[in-house]
């Protein structure tokens, strides 16, 4: 991508760019067999992750060159409790098909369709602190039922970085080989759905990639646009977590879907899980980045600390090699979407946390 690309002008053309497929992504949706179920589909990466698969099939389809002739028409399935009706409304109005359902309920995930590509998306985080029995329900709970339901599909089930605790900067992050040290109710959780999914998917021999994602950023909400904020408003960026990955949430989203291709049957010895973000960064470099781009000069605070939660990305180049978003597009992009009041989620990532409580 060049950074010349211009920058989203409003909500609508921001979720066409995180819903966009390219070629790699039709291609492997092509290379699979079988309707594609993503569940816990009204979060925030949910809607534009349904709307790419979509969007991969047709245009596969409409390939004559690529598509088999008598193949039956693949389906999008999207299923969330969709407490907000118009996200339902919106992706039927797009062809996508939406299931209300309650994935802690075992009689809800037993109703649901069969599927043979499965996205688990399900999960809480924020509210953890204050409700810590109903993060385990959502990570732990629902993913046994969830895990039981579909055995024998392939599954990308979404986890998280915070599996890992803070790591050595200087050791280039976490590798999907480290040992796991979850700091807080949260990671815990998220190694407990790790876990569940793995031991179901060795007993039925189910391939499973854990889609272990550091730091999406979509400009409405992501650590770039925290940062942005902080510049923006003459407000002090903290340096104490010095370091974070950040990866544009169309490329996660790509990612994700081709991931199904990478599926492994866990055997005791196959690595199924797998990183997902872009390089590790210096959270002053992206302010300053972002104060250059502004015309800004950041304010900062504290010292930057050895430790940091980074991963590694060797794995993912080999594995789903890709050309990411540059930072220097994500940052001018976050500055013009603040500047002209594009919509925030108001959902800060915390990534300056450190003692695993959100």
């Amino acid at each position: 991508m060049s950074s010349r690309l211009t920058a989203p002008s409003s909500e609508a053309a921001l979720e066409e760019r995180l819903a966009t497929p390219d070629d790699a992504t039709i291609a492997a949706l092509e290379a699979l067999d079988g309707d594609v179920l993503v569940l816990g589909a009204g979060g925030k990466m949910g809607p534009t992750l349904a709307r790419m698969a979509h969007r991969a099939l047709t245009q596969a389809a409409g390939d004559a060159s690529r598509h088999p002739s008598g193949r039956a028409k693949r389906r999008v399935i999207a299923v969330s409790r969709f407490s907000d009706a118009h996200a339902a409304a919106a992706l039927e109005a797009d062809g996508i098909a939406t299931i209300r359902a309650d994935l802690s309920d075992p009689r809800a995930v037993a109703a649901l369709p069969d599927a043979a590509n499965i996205i688990w998306m399900a999960g809480q985080k924020f509210g953890t602190t204050g409700d810590p029995v109903g993060t385990w329900t959502h990570n732990v709970v629902a993913s046994v039922h969830a895990a039981e339901r579909f055995a024998g599909a392939r599954i990308v089930c979404f986890s998280t970085g915070n599996v890992y605790g803070p790591s050595p900067v200087a050791a280039g992050g976490s590798r999907e080989t480290d040992a796991l040290r979850p700091d807080g109710e949260y990671a815990a959780s998220c190694v407990g759905r790790e876990r569940v999914f793995e031991s179901v998917a060795r007993r039925t021999q189910s391939p499973l990639l854990l889609y272990r994602l550091f730091y999406a950023c979509d400009l409405r909400y992501g650590v770039v646009t925290d940062i942005a904020l902080a510049v923006l408003q003459g407000k002090p960026v903290s340096l104490t977590t010095g370091w974070a990955n950040v990866i544009w949430q169309a490329d996660a989203n790509r990612l994700a879907l081709r991931a199904l291709t990478v599926a492994t049957i866990p055997d005791g010895t196959a690595q199924v899980a797998l990183n997902v973000t872009g390089a590790v960064v210096a959270v002053r470099e992206i302010a300053e980045r972002i104060g250059r781009i502004a015309g800004v000069t950041p304010v900062f605070a504290g010292d930057a600390h050895e430790m940091a939660l980074v991963a590694n990305t060797d794995r993912l180049a080999a594995q789903l090699p890709y050309t990411a978003m540059p930072l220097d597009t994500l940052c001018e992009w976050a500055v013009t979407w603040i500047r002209q009041n594009g919509r925030l989620l108001n959902k800060p990532t915390k990534f300056e946390v450190r003692d695993g409580r959100f």
